[in-house]
C-alpha cells in the first residue's frame, strides 16, 4: 500500500485502475487455465467412453454364449468349399466377428488384453481353434473396475463363455418383410385406384337415356 498514491483524485483513480487491471489479468489467466483443463478432461472422458464402448462390444462378441461350441473355428470361406466342411456358413460368420473383436482389443486393450488377443490371433492365423474364455474374463474384470462396479464374487461359478452365435435368417426375414410391405402398398394403391374407378363409374352414359340408379337426382 505504500506505493499507492491516494493523496489526490488522480492518484486514487490510477490506483483503482491498476488494481482492477491486475485482478482482471489474474481472473483471465485462471479462467483460461480452467477452460484448458476442462477441455482436456472432456477429451479424456470421450476417449475413455469410446474405449469402454469398444471393449464392451468385444466382450459381448467373444463371450456372449455359455452353451454349445465355445471355440472359434479358424476356417476361411475357401475352406468351407471343401465337401468335408460344415454346410452352414455360421462358423465363418463367427470367425469374422471374433477376428474384428480381436483387432479392436489389440488397438484399445490393456497389456493383458493385448497379450491374450495376440495369442488368439496367432492361433487363428495358424489354423488352430481359438479359445476366448481367458480373454473374456480379463475384459469383464477390467470393464467392471472401470465402471466402478464390485468385482464378481469368487464364490460364484460362471461357466466358460464363448463367442456369440449369429442370429439366423436376418436377411430372409427382411426380404419377406419387404415383400409384405410391397404387397400391402399394392393393396392400398389398388384400393385407392378402385375407389377412383368406382367414382368414375357412378356417372351415366350420355348416350343412354336410362338414368343410373346410383345417382341421386337433384332439384
Amino acid at each position: 500500500m505504500r506505493n499507492f498514491d491516494v493523496s489526490s483524485w488522480q492518484g486514487f483513480l490510477t490506483t483503482v485502475f491498476g488494481l482492477a487491471l491486475i485482478t482482471l489479468i489474474g481472473v483471465g489467466i485462471r479462467v483460461l487455465m480452467m477452460l484448458t483443463l476442462q477441455a482436456r478432461q472432456q477429451r479424456m472422458n470421450r476417449q475413455i467412453n469410446e474405449r469402454l464402448k469398444t471393449l464392451i462390444a468385444a466382450y459381448r462378441t467373444l463371450g456372449g454364449s455359455f452353451t454349445g461350441e465355445l471355440t472359434v473355428s479358424p476356417a476361411h470361406m475357401r475352406d468351407l468349399a471343401d465337401p468335408d466342411a460344415a454346410p452352414s456358413d455360421r462358423p465363418r460368420r463367427i470367425r469374422d466377428a471374433v477376428e474384428a473383436a480381436l483387432a479392436d482389443i489389440l488397438l484399445l486393450g490393456t497389456e493383458d488384453h493385448v497379450r491374450l488377443a495376440g495369442q488368439a490371433a496367432a492361433d487363428m492365423a495358424a489354423g488352430r481353434p481359438i479359445h476366448t474364455a481367458d480373454l473374456v474374463i480379463s475384459l469383464r474384470d477390467y470393464i467392471r473396475e472401470a465402471l466402478d462396479l464390485d468385482p464378481v464374487p469368487k464364490s460364484l461359478t460362471i461357466p466358460a463363455q464363448g463367442p456369440t452365435r449369429p442370429q439366423p435368417g436376418g436377411g430372409a426375414r427382411g426380404g419377406k418383410g419387404a415383400e409384405r410391405g410391397s404387397a400391402g402398398g399394392g393393396g392400398i394403391g389398388g384400393g385407392m385406384g378402385g375407389g377412383g374407378m368406382g367414382g368414375g363409374m357412378g356417372y351415366s352414359d350420355p348416350a343412354d337415356p336410362t338414368p343410373d340408379p346410383r345417382i341421386t337426382p337433384t332439384a
